[in-house]
């Protein structure tokens, strides 16, 4: 029942749910980052690219917990970087 009223009071919210791999690797990029290696070159690391498509990267870069950590300059050279891979 409560599924049911949490769906009405937002149906779309499907569209925006984060999931499990996207949490996970979220806090891994932050963990190495933390450690004092680059976006961009955690973002190369299998463990990023074997659970997440450049696509799904892209959006994580835009969460505001990953902006907050990692910094702007850091986001717009991995946003570049994965821009150029979709292509």
């Amino acid at each position: 029942m409560l599924r049911l009223a949490a769906f009405l009071r937002s149906p779309f919210s499907f569209f925006f749910a984060r999931t499990a791999a996207e949490e996970h690797v979220a806090e891994y990029v932050m963990r190495e980052h933390g450690r004092g290696r680059p976006v961009e070159e955690i973002l190369q690391d299998m463990y990023v690219q074997n659970r997440l498509t450049p696509e799904q990267q892209s959006r994580m870069l835009g969460r505001p917990e990953l902006i907050h950590t990692l910094g702007e300059q850091d986001l717009e050279a991995a946003r570049q970087n994965l821009a150029s891979r979709v292509r």
